[in-house]
Protein backbone atom coordinates (compact mmCIF):
# COMPACT_ATOMS: atom_id res chain seq x y z
CA UNK A 1 0.00 0.00 0.00
CA UNK A 2 2.80 2.41 0.91
CA UNK A 3 4.51 1.85 -2.43
CA UNK A 4 1.26 2.54 -4.28
CA UNK A 5 0.68 5.76 -2.35
CA UNK A 6 4.24 6.83 -3.04
CA UNK A 7 3.68 6.35 -6.76
CA UNK A 8 0.46 8.39 -6.57
CA UNK A 9 2.28 11.16 -4.70
CA UNK A 10 5.18 11.18 -7.16
CA UNK A 11 2.78 11.45 -10.10
CA UNK A 12 1.02 14.32 -8.37
CA UNK A 13 4.33 16.11 -7.82
CA UNK A 14 5.13 15.67 -11.50
CA UNK A 15 1.84 17.29 -12.46
CA UNK A 16 2.51 20.19 -10.11
CA UNK A 17 6.08 20.73 -11.28
CA UNK A 18 5.37 23.45 -13.90
CA UNK A 19 3.57 25.51 -11.25
CA UNK A 20 6.35 24.95 -8.71
CA UNK A 21 9.00 26.01 -11.21
CA UNK A 22 6.93 29.10 -11.97
CA UNK A 23 6.78 29.89 -8.25
CA UNK A 24 10.55 29.51 -7.95
CA UNK A 25 11.12 31.76 -10.96
CA UNK A 26 8.74 34.41 -9.64
CA UNK A 27 10.60 34.49 -6.33
CA UNK A 28 13.93 34.66 -8.18
CA UNK A 29 12.77 37.62 -10.29
CA UNK A 30 11.42 39.50 -7.27
CA UNK A 31 13.80 38.91 -4.35
CA UNK A 32 12.63 40.24 -0.99
CA UNK A 33 14.86 40.47 2.06
CA UNK A 34 14.15 39.59 5.69
CA UNK A 35 10.71 40.59 6.99
CA UNK A 36 9.84 42.15 3.61
CA UNK A 37 8.66 38.98 1.82
CA UNK A 38 5.17 40.31 1.08
CA UNK A 39 4.79 38.96 -2.46
CA UNK A 40 6.57 35.71 -1.64
CA UNK A 41 4.24 34.90 1.25
CA UNK A 42 1.19 35.76 -0.86
CA UNK A 43 2.34 33.59 -3.78
CA UNK A 44 3.00 30.59 -1.52
CA UNK A 45 -0.34 31.09 0.24
CA UNK A 46 -2.19 31.20 -3.09
CA UNK A 47 -0.54 27.99 -4.26
CA UNK A 48 -1.34 26.18 -1.01
CA UNK A 49 -4.93 27.39 -1.13
CA UNK A 50 -5.25 25.93 -4.62
CA UNK A 51 -4.23 22.55 -3.15
CA UNK A 52 -7.07 22.71 -0.62
CA UNK A 53 -5.09 23.92 2.39
CA UNK A 54 -6.64 26.13 5.02
CA UNK A 55 -4.22 29.06 5.02
CA UNK A 56 -3.65 31.56 7.82
CA UNK A 57 -1.74 34.62 6.55
CA UNK A 58 0.12 36.99 8.88
CA UNK A 59 0.61 33.98 11.13
CA UNK A 60 1.02 34.77 14.84
CA UNK A 61 1.15 38.47 14.05
CA UNK A 62 4.05 38.40 11.59
CA UNK A 63 2.90 39.98 8.28
CA UNK A 64 5.08 37.76 6.06
CA UNK A 65 4.62 34.49 7.94
CA UNK A 66 1.92 31.96 7.13
CA UNK A 67 0.50 28.67 8.34
CA UNK A 68 -1.42 26.17 6.22
CA UNK A 69 -3.07 22.93 7.21
CA UNK A 70 -4.79 19.94 5.62
CA UNK A 71 -5.88 16.56 6.92
CA UNK A 72 -7.08 15.45 10.33
CA UNK A 73 -4.80 12.55 11.15
CA UNK A 74 -3.08 12.10 14.52
CA UNK A 75 0.44 12.40 13.06
CA UNK A 76 1.41 16.04 12.53
CA UNK A 77 4.12 16.67 9.93
CA UNK A 78 5.38 20.20 9.31
CA UNK A 79 7.00 21.50 6.10
CA UNK A 80 9.02 24.69 6.44
CA UNK A 81 9.08 27.25 3.64
CA UNK A 82 11.79 29.89 3.40
CA UNK A 83 11.56 32.69 0.88
CA UNK A 84 13.78 35.59 1.95
CA UNK A 85 16.65 36.70 -0.25
CA UNK A 86 20.11 38.07 0.52
CA UNK A 87 20.73 41.83 0.39
CA UNK A 88 22.49 42.60 -2.89
CA UNK A 89 22.70 38.93 -3.93
CA UNK A 90 19.08 37.95 -4.46
CA UNK A 91 18.43 34.22 -4.13
CA UNK A 92 22.09 33.27 -3.89
CA UNK A 93 21.19 30.82 -1.14
CA UNK A 94 18.35 29.24 -3.09
CA UNK A 95 15.39 30.00 -0.87
CA UNK A 96 13.27 30.25 -4.00
CA UNK A 97 13.88 26.51 -4.40
CA UNK A 98 13.13 25.81 -0.73
CA UNK A 99 9.75 27.48 -1.14
CA UNK A 100 9.00 25.46 -4.27
CA UNK A 101 10.11 22.12 -2.77
CA UNK A 102 8.16 22.43 0.48
CA UNK A 103 5.11 23.78 -1.33
CA UNK A 104 5.39 20.90 -3.80
CA UNK A 105 5.60 18.31 -1.04
CA UNK A 106 2.51 19.85 0.53
CA UNK A 107 0.64 19.72 -2.76
CA UNK A 108 1.65 16.13 -3.41
CA UNK A 109 0.40 15.04 0.03
CA UNK A 110 -2.82 17.02 0.04
CA UNK A 111 -5.10 14.35 -1.43
CA UNK A 112 -3.73 11.45 0.62
CA UNK A 113 -3.18 13.05 4.04
CA UNK A 114 -6.31 11.62 5.65
CA UNK A 115 -5.73 8.18 4.14
CA UNK A 116 -2.29 8.16 5.73
CA UNK A 117 -3.45 9.42 9.11
CA UNK A 118 -1.59 12.70 8.58
CA UNK A 119 -2.17 16.30 9.37
CA UNK A 120 0.16 18.21 7.06
CA UNK A 121 1.13 21.70 8.16
CA UNK A 122 3.14 24.25 6.21
CA UNK A 123 5.00 27.07 7.91
CA UNK A 124 6.00 30.09 5.89
CA UNK A 125 9.03 31.33 7.84
CA UNK A 126 10.41 34.79 7.06
CA UNK A 127 13.84 36.20 7.77
CA UNK A 128 16.08 33.15 7.88
CA UNK A 129 19.00 35.21 6.56
CA UNK A 130 19.88 36.80 9.86
CA UNK A 131 16.47 37.74 11.26
CA UNK A 132 15.66 34.51 13.06
CA UNK A 133 12.07 34.28 11.87
CA UNK A 134 11.60 30.71 13.05
CA UNK A 135 12.82 31.62 16.53
CA UNK A 136 10.30 34.44 16.74
CA UNK A 137 7.58 32.05 15.61
CA UNK A 138 8.72 29.49 18.19
CA UNK A 139 8.41 32.08 20.93
CA UNK A 140 4.76 32.59 19.95
CA UNK A 141 3.92 28.91 19.98
CA UNK A 142 4.57 27.77 16.42
CA UNK A 143 5.67 24.18 15.78
CA UNK A 144 4.34 23.01 19.17
CA UNK A 145 3.36 19.34 19.14
CA UNK A 146 4.70 18.53 15.68
CA UNK A 147 5.82 14.95 15.22
CA UNK A 148 8.29 15.94 12.51
CA UNK A 149 9.49 19.20 10.90
CA UNK A 150 11.25 19.06 7.52
CA UNK A 151 12.76 21.13 4.77
CA UNK A 152 15.44 20.71 2.07
CA UNK A 153 18.10 23.32 1.32
CA UNK A 154 19.89 23.80 -2.03
CA UNK A 155 23.65 23.27 -2.14
CA UNK A 156 26.29 22.45 -4.76
CA UNK A 157 25.88 18.71 -4.03
CA UNK A 158 23.56 16.47 -2.01
CA UNK A 159 24.50 16.20 1.68
CA UNK A 160 22.35 14.30 4.15
CA UNK A 161 22.94 15.65 7.62
CA UNK A 162 22.80 19.27 8.73
CA UNK A 163 25.65 20.16 11.09
CA UNK A 164 25.30 23.94 11.30
CA UNK A 165 27.16 26.29 13.59
CA UNK A 166 25.31 28.10 16.32
CA UNK A 167 25.50 31.81 15.52
CA UNK A 168 24.81 35.24 16.95
CA UNK A 169 24.19 38.32 14.79
CA UNK A 170 25.03 41.78 16.07
CA UNK A 171 25.02 45.37 14.89
CA UNK A 172 28.11 47.28 16.00
CA UNK A 173 28.12 51.09 16.21
CA UNK A 174 31.00 53.35 17.23
CA UNK A 175 30.27 57.01 17.94
CA UNK A 176 33.07 59.55 17.91
CA UNK A 177 33.37 63.20 16.93
CA UNK A 178 33.68 64.75 13.48
CA UNK A 179 36.30 67.33 12.62
CA UNK A 180 38.25 68.66 9.64
CA UNK A 181 40.86 65.98 8.94
CA UNK A 182 43.55 68.48 7.87
CA UNK A 183 42.87 71.68 9.78
CA UNK A 184 41.60 70.38 13.15
CA UNK A 185 42.39 66.66 13.41
CA UNK A 186 43.07 66.94 17.14
CA UNK A 187 39.41 67.82 17.71
CA UNK A 188 38.15 64.58 16.12
CA UNK A 189 37.39 61.16 17.57
CA UNK A 190 37.68 58.68 14.70
CA UNK A 191 34.95 56.04 14.68
CA UNK A 192 36.45 54.31 11.64
CA UNK A 193 39.72 53.83 13.53
CA UNK A 194 37.77 52.05 16.26
CA UNK A 195 36.71 49.43 13.73
CA UNK A 196 40.28 49.05 12.47
CA UNK A 197 41.56 48.35 15.97
CA UNK A 198 38.68 45.97 16.67
CA UNK A 199 39.29 43.96 13.53
CA UNK A 200 42.99 43.65 14.28
CA UNK A 201 42.11 42.42 17.77
CA UNK A 202 39.65 39.89 16.35
CA UNK A 203 42.26 38.69 13.86
CA UNK A 204 44.71 38.06 16.70
CA UNK A 205 42.02 36.43 18.84
CA UNK A 206 41.31 33.81 16.17
CA UNK A 207 44.52 31.96 17.04
CA UNK A 208 43.14 31.23 20.50
CA UNK A 209 39.61 30.27 19.40
CA UNK A 210 38.41 26.68 18.95
CA UNK A 211 38.60 25.29 15.44
CA UNK A 212 34.80 25.26 15.38
CA UNK A 213 34.57 29.04 15.83
CA UNK A 214 34.03 31.62 13.10
CA UNK A 215 34.05 35.41 13.56
CA UNK A 216 33.29 37.58 10.55
CA UNK A 217 31.51 40.74 9.59
CA UNK A 218 31.33 43.84 7.45
CA UNK A 219 31.65 47.57 8.03
CA UNK A 220 28.49 49.04 6.55
CA UNK A 221 29.27 52.73 7.09
CA UNK A 222 32.44 54.55 8.16
CA UNK A 223 32.25 58.19 7.18
CA UNK A 224 31.09 60.20 4.22
CA UNK A 225 34.06 62.31 3.14
CA UNK A 226 37.82 61.68 3.26
CA UNK A 227 38.50 65.17 4.63
CA UNK A 228 36.13 64.71 7.59
CA UNK A 229 37.01 62.49 10.52
CA UNK A 230 34.21 59.88 10.71
CA UNK A 231 31.88 60.59 13.59
CA UNK A 232 29.95 57.33 13.29
CA UNK A 233 30.89 53.89 12.00
CA UNK A 234 28.62 50.87 11.94
CA UNK A 235 28.86 47.22 10.96
CA UNK A 236 27.28 43.79 11.21
CA UNK A 237 29.15 40.93 12.84
CA UNK A 238 28.52 37.20 13.22
CA UNK A 239 30.05 34.88 15.80
CA UNK A 240 29.69 31.13 15.16
CA UNK A 241 30.46 28.14 17.32
CA UNK A 242 29.76 24.42 17.57
CA UNK A 243 26.91 24.94 20.05
CA UNK A 244 25.04 27.61 21.96
CA UNK A 245 27.14 26.76 25.02
CA UNK A 246 30.39 27.29 23.13
CA UNK A 247 28.97 30.46 21.60
CA UNK A 248 28.25 31.83 25.07
CA UNK A 249 31.93 31.34 25.97
CA UNK A 250 33.28 33.00 22.81
CA UNK A 251 31.00 36.01 22.50
CA UNK A 252 32.40 37.93 25.53
CA UNK A 253 35.92 37.57 24.11
CA UNK A 254 34.82 39.04 20.79
CA UNK A 255 32.97 41.81 22.57
CA UNK A 256 36.19 42.80 24.34
CA UNK A 257 37.83 43.30 20.93
CA UNK A 258 35.22 45.92 20.10
CA UNK A 259 35.60 47.43 23.55
CA UNK A 260 39.33 47.72 22.83
CA UNK A 261 38.56 49.75 19.73
CA UNK A 262 36.35 52.07 21.72
CA UNK A 263 38.88 52.44 24.53
CA UNK A 264 41.81 53.17 22.23
CA UNK A 265 39.99 55.83 20.21
CA UNK A 266 37.72 57.32 22.84
CA UNK A 267 34.56 56.33 20.97
CA UNK A 268 31.32 55.20 22.50
CA UNK A 269 30.29 51.63 21.61
CA UNK A 270 26.86 50.12 21.05
CA UNK A 271 26.34 46.40 20.39
CA UNK A 272 22.78 45.31 19.63
CA UNK A 273 21.63 41.80 18.68
CA UNK A 274 19.90 41.59 15.31
CA UNK A 275 18.13 38.39 16.30
CA UNK A 276 18.18 35.71 18.93
CA UNK A 277 21.07 33.25 18.52
CA UNK A 278 20.64 30.35 16.12
CA UNK A 279 21.17 26.92 17.70
CA UNK A 280 23.07 23.88 16.52
CA UNK A 281 20.97 21.19 14.79
CA UNK A 282 19.56 18.05 16.39
CA UNK A 283 18.77 15.57 13.60
CA UNK A 284 16.05 12.94 13.84
CA UNK A 285 18.01 9.89 12.69
CA UNK A 286 15.15 7.69 11.52
CA UNK A 287 13.54 10.46 9.47
CA UNK A 288 16.88 11.34 7.89
CA UNK A 289 17.51 7.69 7.00
CA UNK A 290 14.10 7.60 5.33
CA UNK A 291 14.83 10.78 3.40
CA UNK A 292 18.19 9.46 2.19
CA UNK A 293 16.64 6.20 1.02
CA UNK A 294 13.88 8.08 -0.79
CA UNK A 295 16.29 10.51 -2.43
CA UNK A 296 18.53 7.65 -3.56
CA UNK A 297 15.50 5.92 -5.02
CA UNK A 298 15.06 9.05 -7.13
CA UNK A 299 18.63 8.69 -8.34
CA UNK A 300 20.34 11.20 -6.08
CA UNK A 301 23.79 10.52 -4.63
CA UNK A 302 25.14 11.96 -1.41
CA UNK A 303 28.55 13.56 -0.94
CA UNK A 304 30.28 13.08 2.41
CA UNK A 305 33.57 14.91 1.96
CA UNK A 306 35.25 17.74 0.15
CA UNK A 307 34.68 21.44 -0.22
CA UNK A 308 31.37 21.10 -2.04
CA UNK A 309 29.76 19.28 0.88
CA UNK A 310 30.51 21.95 3.47
CA UNK A 311 27.24 23.81 3.00
CA UNK A 312 25.82 21.59 5.75
CA UNK A 313 27.83 23.72 8.24
CA UNK A 314 25.87 26.87 7.40
CA UNK A 315 23.88 28.24 10.32
CA UNK A 316 20.09 28.15 10.25
CA UNK A 317 17.24 29.06 12.58
CA UNK A 318 15.85 25.61 11.74
CA UNK A 319 18.37 24.50 14.36
CA UNK A 320 16.19 26.11 17.02
CA UNK A 321 13.15 24.24 15.70
CA UNK A 322 15.13 20.99 15.92
CA UNK A 323 15.72 21.58 19.62
CA UNK A 324 11.96 21.51 20.20
CA UNK A 325 10.55 18.94 17.74
CA UNK A 326 12.07 16.09 15.67
CA UNK A 327 13.51 17.59 12.49
CA UNK A 328 15.63 17.08 9.39
CA UNK A 329 17.36 19.60 7.13
CA UNK A 330 19.14 17.75 4.29
CA UNK A 331 20.79 19.49 1.34
CA UNK A 332 19.98 18.91 -2.31
CA UNK A 333 22.53 19.49 -5.07
CA UNK A 334 21.87 21.71 -8.06
CA UNK A 335 25.15 21.00 -9.92
CA UNK A 336 26.37 24.55 -9.37
CA UNK A 337 30.14 24.02 -9.02
CA UNK A 338 32.36 25.93 -9.06
CA UNK A 339 29.69 28.31 -7.76
CA UNK A 340 28.73 27.87 -4.11
CA UNK A 341 26.06 29.39 -1.90
CA UNK A 342 26.09 33.15 -1.36
CA UNK A 343 27.71 33.83 -4.71
CA UNK A 344 25.86 35.59 -7.51
CA UNK A 345 26.59 32.64 -9.80
CA UNK A 346 24.79 30.32 -7.39
CA UNK A 347 21.65 32.43 -7.75
CA UNK A 348 21.86 31.86 -11.50
CA UNK A 349 22.05 28.11 -10.92
CA UNK A 350 18.74 28.14 -9.03
CA UNK A 351 17.19 28.37 -12.49
CA UNK A 352 17.52 25.74 -15.19
CA UNK A 353 17.23 21.97 -15.59
CA UNK A 354 19.29 20.91 -12.55
CA UNK A 355 17.36 23.26 -10.30
CA UNK A 356 14.02 22.06 -11.72
CA UNK A 357 15.04 18.47 -11.09
CA UNK A 358 15.90 19.45 -7.51
CA UNK A 359 12.44 20.98 -7.06
CA UNK A 360 10.84 17.73 -8.18
CA UNK A 361 13.15 15.42 -6.24
CA UNK A 362 13.08 17.52 -3.09
CA UNK A 363 9.29 17.69 -3.09
CA UNK A 364 8.91 13.96 -3.70
CA UNK A 365 11.57 12.93 -1.17
CA UNK A 366 9.96 15.08 1.52
CA UNK A 367 6.51 13.72 0.75
CA UNK A 368 7.75 10.13 0.71
CA UNK A 369 9.49 10.70 4.05
CA UNK A 370 6.18 11.88 5.53
CA UNK A 371 4.59 8.68 4.19
CA UNK A 372 7.33 6.58 5.80
CA UNK A 373 6.81 8.32 9.13
CA UNK A 374 3.06 7.71 8.87
CA UNK A 375 3.67 4.01 8.17
CA UNK A 376 6.03 3.81 11.14
CA UNK A 377 3.46 5.45 13.41
CA UNK A 378 0.79 2.97 12.35
CA UNK A 379 3.08 0.02 12.99
CA UNK A 380 3.96 1.33 16.43
CA UNK A 381 0.26 1.87 17.12
CA UNK A 382 -0.51 -1.79 16.29
CA UNK A 383 2.11 -2.85 18.83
Amino acid sequence: MTSDIKEVVARRAGLLLPHLVALSRDLHRHPETAWEETRAAAWVADRLSSYGYEVTPAYLGFPTALHARIGSGPLRVGLCVEYDALPGLGHACGHNLIAAMSTGAAGALAQVADDLGLTVEVYGTPAEEGGGGKIELLDRGAFAGLDLAMMVHPAPVDVAEARPFAVSHSEIVFRGKASHAAAYPEDGVNAADAFTISQVAIGLLRQQLPGTARVHGIVTQAGEAPNAIPETASGRWYVRAASLDELADIEPRVRRCFEAGALATGCELEIAPESQPYAEFRTDGSALAAYVANAERLGRRFDTSGRASRMNRASTDMGNVSQVVPAIHPYIGIDSLPAVNHQAAFAEHTLGPAAERAVHDGAVALAWTAIDRARQARQEGRR
